[in-house]
């Protein structure tokens, strides 16, 4: 079985590593690229390392016939996205959508409208949007055609935080979560702050004022939590001098008397039947960006914290797969009831 697949966004970094992705993939049929800017290139001149690889040109997105098409991703940039999945999933009725903007992530409209500046132009489809984190919504990604694959930063803390906050084994108040990511996290336009000069021998905080992750953080987070409480965290994202990963360090307290090694055994048995998520032991050293490059796995690790009752995590990705590209092709296996794991067998690449 071939299932007609088109990516919007193809000239972008997550647009190239979907297609990488779906190459390998045995039931994916890429029947057409867009690029708006790009339109008429061949994807080898976008990106070289796909040199030799037979591929639709590139295309505007109102050249493509959808008719027949089963699946999309959608790459492109917050604001425009909603538009044009608004048409696509109203027009072809059929037809299953993953997007990786962050244009359908939030419920609360009024939420996009705060963090991202303006207002919601595809509430009507919204409510019909799933929240996309593979390993804790994927019973409601396979019962419905639009996904809204989740932010990267968002991946790595809840993974490890969500089913410790549902299940009380750690306080719903006074989360730090201190994370980092590499360049590729910025996007490929060109912008002063990732020049070369800006980011090398380098290492900065920003969005202190309030990272626009921090909302959809904070509704998966609620949801989480039991009664009516909402979960009290504190969200910083740091720039490192690396082209991909996210290491998030987070600090939580233990609810009551629960200790790392049944929080520890509690993440290894929610995750046992998971391909892609990693408890790792005691005795093995914490996880590092280095340990999961180019692949769609999440390694998390747990230590007691100096601090009495408190509890310190480690989480690590890859940005670009696990944090966008992998797990849009991870739910879209879901949808069309594959094996989660189809296209994604490969391991990290060391050195």
């Amino acid at each position: 079985m071939k299932i007609k697949t088109v990516i919007l966004g193809a000239s972008g970094y997550t647009g190239a590593e979907i297609l990488r992705f779906a190459l390998l993939h045995p039931h994916v049929e890429i029947t057409a690229l867009s690029a708006e800017s790009k339109a008429g290139m061949h994807m080898q001149n976008v990106f070289p390392h796909l040199y030799g690889v037979d591929l639709p040109i590139l295309q505007k997105i109102d050249e493509i016939d959808f008719s027949d098409i089963a699946a999309v991703f959608c790459a492109l940039p917050h604001g425009t996205t909603q538009k044009v999945i608004l048409q696509l999933y109203q027009t072809h009725q059929s037809l299953k959508i993953i997007d990786l903007s962050a244009d359908f992530r939030l419920k609360d409209v009024d939420e996009y409208q705060r963090w991202y500046g303006d207002i919601h132009h595809a509430k009507q489809i919204q409510q019909h949007a799933v929240y996309g984190v593979t390993e804790l919504n994927r019973d409601s990604i396979k019962q419905n055609r639009l996904v809204a694959n989740p932010g990267c930063y968002p991946t790595t803390a809840q993974l490890p935080l969500i089913p410790l906050i549902r299940e009380g084994l750690v306080s719903a108040d006074d989360i730090i979560i201190d994370s980092k990511s590499g360049v590729s996290g910025a996007g490929r336009a060109p912008k002063q702050a990732t020049l070369y000069c800006e980011i090398a021998e380098s290492f900065n905080a920003y969005g202190l004022e309030g990272h626009r992750h921090s909302a959809e953080m904070q509704e998966q987070f609620d949801m989480a939590v039991k009664g009516n409480d909402s979960v009290q965290f504190h969200f910083v994202p740091h720039l490192i001098p690396t082209k991909r990963g996210i290491l998030s360090t987070i600090h939580c307290k233990s609810n009551g008397d629960n200790s790392i090694a049944k929080m520890r055994d509690y993440l290894t048995d929610f995750y046992q039947n998971d391909a892609f998520v990693h408890i790792l032991p005691e005795t093995i050293n914490a996880p590092k960006t280095a340990d999961v490059l180019g692949s769609n796995q999440c390694r998390i690790a747990l230590y007691p914290s100096p601090i009495n009752g408190r509890v310190l995590i480690i989480s690590v990705i890859d940005n670009l797969v696990k944090g966008a590209s992998g797990q849009a092709i991870q739910n879209f296996n879901v949808m069309f009831d594959l094996p989660e794991t189809t296209g994604l067998q490969n391991l990290p690449i060391f050195p």
